[in-house]
């Protein structure tokens, strides 16, 4: 299939080109070309309407299937009407290519998850790969968000390394008294949200966790090790010390999750490591849990990637509104969810920018009720995948 996207506006890594046409052909961005050449009789035209074209967003933590997959304590959806599902609705968002973050936890203090039982891993992971075996709209991949005090699984996790069945491995560690929950105040009023505990209760079981027991730096390392061999990407998560920072480098970390401070992401991006902060947070004005301020840190120039954590519709509400309200450009911004991600997990030489050779994994943005910007057109590998057309009031 051939397709020519006109009346447009070319979100580039660099620049927005308003006088331009994308041309897709045979699953690639074959030509960036002047606009109002005559489109050729074997190509469909597609009109952006004035909108604009940039690239599918590259969402590299995403923990938004697990609620597809779970949406009550004690309910489990079928899996495979889960992600099919969710794809749905990602690629409405603009999403192209999804790296599924499944937790590999041990116990949670805050909610009981069946999801993340090691069994429901295993059949998600399985539907994950059959997915590039059969019809699909997007792009599925696999995070392993592994929590460090989960002893008992680190030989699954093992097992999946060393049979290429992740794409991303991220080391977590969500005991109370660092990294997110390093304020205890913030700890207690999150756990007494989900649970109806006393104070002493609440003591009690902070005193537990802080004394439970957690993988060595030694096997850490083995883990990261083998991750490397295999060209999986390594990232930590809620670094917030310069010192915890340097040690997961050491561990070959090269993507710093939802650092603690604007010190620890200044410091991260120093040493060449990207940093990730929610969209979510920028939607709402801050981190939930008291931390770093993802607008801030933007600003500042200290965060270079956008994930939807856990709300799909934030990655593209939060870009605009950062161009919106604070004059950002657009070409920085969407290189935050396209190929800063992309580049992060060793896709940027294929997706991640509208450029000639590129597998055309493409969005048209467009505007409703004035500033509202809506996906009205998503294309991946160069197949049409999602169209959107908005009636006009008489």
């Amino acid at each position: 299939m051939k397709y020519v996207i006109t009346n447009a506006k070319v979100v580039l890594p660099d620049r927005v080109a308003e006088g331009a046409d994308v041309v897709v052909e045979d699953g690639i961005v074959s030509e960036l070309r002047e606009a109002g050449r005559p489109v050729p009789e074997r190509a469909e035209a597609i009109d952006a309407n004035g909108g604009y074209v940039m690239p599918g967003f590259v969402d590299i933590h995403a923990d938004y299937i697990e609620h597809m997959a779970s949406p009550r304590p004690t309910s489990i959806m079928d899996f495979r009407m889960s992600l099919r599902e969710a794809e749905r609705e990602l690629a409405t968002h603009g999403i192209t290519t999804m790296f599924h973050s499944l937790s590999l936890y041990g116990v949670s203090d805050f909610d009981i998850k069946p999801i993340r039982a090691p069994e429901n891993t295993r059949r998600f992971i399985d539907i994950i790969e059959g997915t590039s075996r059969s019809s699909h709209l997007i792009r599925h991949r696999f995070h392993a968000r592994f929590e460090i005090d989960n002893l008992a699984r680190a030989g699954e996790l093992e097992d999946y390394l060393r049979a290429r069945r992740i794409h991303l491995v991220s080391f977590m560690d969500h005991s109370p008294g660092q990294g997110q929950y390093r304020d205890l105040e913030i700890y207690r009023k999150t756990l007494k949200g989900y649970r109806n505990m006393s104070d002493e209760e609440v003591d009690r079981l902070i005193e537990e966790r802080m004394r439970t027991a957690k993988l060595s730096a030694s096997r850490i390392s083995e883990l990261a090790a083998l991750a490397r061999e295999h060209g999986i990407s390594i990232a930590s998560h809620d670094d917030d010390s310069v010192e915890k920072l340097a040690l997961a480098s050491g561990f070959g970390s090269t993507i710093s999750e939802f650092p603690i401070s604007l010190e620890v992401a200044r410091e991260a991006r120093r040493m060449g490591i990207h940093t990730v902060a929610g969209a979510p947070n920028v939607l709402l004005g801050g981190s939930h849990a008291g931390n770093l301020s993802a607008r801030e840190a933007i600003l500042d120039g200290s965060i270079d990637i956008l994930c939807s954590d856990y709300y799909p519709a934030a990655i593209l509400h939060s870009i605009f509104k950062l161009h919106r309200e604070d004059g950002l450009g657009l070409p920085a911004l969407v290189r935050m969810a396209t190929l800063n991600p992309a580049e992060a997990v060793g896709m940027g030489g294929e997706i991640g920018s509208v450029e000639p050779g590129k597998k055309a994994d493409l969005i048209v943005v467009e505007t409703v009720d004035g500033d509202f910007p809506v996906c009205t057109a998503v294309l991946v590998d160069g197949r049409m995948v999602i169209s959107s057309h908005y009636r006009r009031a008489a």
